[in-house]
């Protein structure tokens, strides 16, 4: 057995049918190992190569809201995970957030989505967007936080499940420190990464220190902490919804597209767009009753 087949539902809305289970068995020519009743299972491949497995398994699950995925059987656990904050680790964009509060958060959320979707420079396009928020008092960001910022579904237990298995964490963000910060104290990151903007008296100037935090600095720090921690390729993970997570979810040995902008989701092999941040302990073989969770 060289690969396995991951198949994660959400059983709340529409659980892992055992017949699916079961015709996808046939194809595998292998038995099932249920990893949580109703929302994930593997599969082991005997006797049949991933990309012929891949090509009849597709149109059994098209239009079905089941994330699926093909993957190594070997070094499955994760020694390091590398993660964005906005749209992955919580639930917004904070600079929208920001936005909304001096009324540009229609204009500010155009411009994220088409940077995140890679249509736009990612550097110019935060330019442009803090330099929108002159003038807001810095206070306001910690009222945002409260107030807006949540928690992804799942993002918990994926923390403590990897951390209490050994796994080192890091949350790298083209977003900005003060956010950054208070997510890393809720979920225990290791390390963290973020922009910094410009305050001059009590209010952002509009700038951000240079330099930008973005796809080469999440790059690099998923490079660095592999060396530092002894790590093969094969033993990381990274996730991440937009344009400037590419190239680290490119050269981790698990890049997961979590609810990614489209043109990030068809540039990654593994997307996950019906479970929660749990299933990234899925796609690792961790039964459901390892997880962690408060």
């Amino acid at each position: 057995m060289s690969h396995v087949l991951c198949l994660i539902a959400d059983p709340n809305r529409a659980p892992l049918a055992p017949q699916l289970v079961t015709e996808l068995a046939r194809l595998c020519h292998d038995s099932p190992r249920w990893l949580a009743e109703a929302e994930a299972c593997e599969l082991p491949l005997t006797g049949i190569e991933p990309a012929r497995l891949s090509a009849s398994a597709a149109p059994l699950l098209a239009g079905m809201a089941v994330d699926w995925a093909i993957l190594p059987a070997g070094e499955r656990r994760k020694r390091l995970l590398v993660s964005d904050m906005d749209s992955t680790m919580i639930t917004v964009e904070c600079i929208d957030e920001l936005a909304d509060l001096v009324g540009v958060k229609t204009e500010v959320a155009a411009i994220t989505r088409r940077a995140m979707n890679g249509e736009l420079d990612f550097e110019a396009a935060l330019t442009a967007r803090v330099a929108l928020l002159e003038g807001l008092p810095v206070a306001r960001l910690a009222e945002v936080y409260e107030a807006r910022v949540r928690l992804m579904p799942g993002a918990r237990t994926l923390l403590r499940t990897m951390r209490a298995g050994g796994a080192f964490t890091a949350l790298v963000s083209g977003g900005f420190m003060p956010f950054a910060l208070r997510v890393q104290q809720a979920l225990g990151f290791d390390l963290v990464a973020a922009n910094q903007l410009e305050v001059q008296g009590d209010r952002l100037t509009g700038r951000v220190l240079p330099p930008i935090a973005g796809a080469g600095l999440k790059l690099s720090v998923l490079q660095r902490l592999q060396a530092e921690h002894g790590l093969t390729r094969e033993q990381t993970m990274a996730v991440g919804d937009g344009a400037n997570d590419l190239p680290m979810l490119e050269n981790a040995g698990l890049g997961v597209a979590f609810r990614a902008h489209p043109a990030v989701a068809a540039a990654t092999k593994v997307a996950i767009n019906v479970g929660d941040l749990s299933a990234l302990l899925y796609l690792q073989g961790i039964p459901k009753q390892a997880f962690l969770v408060d």
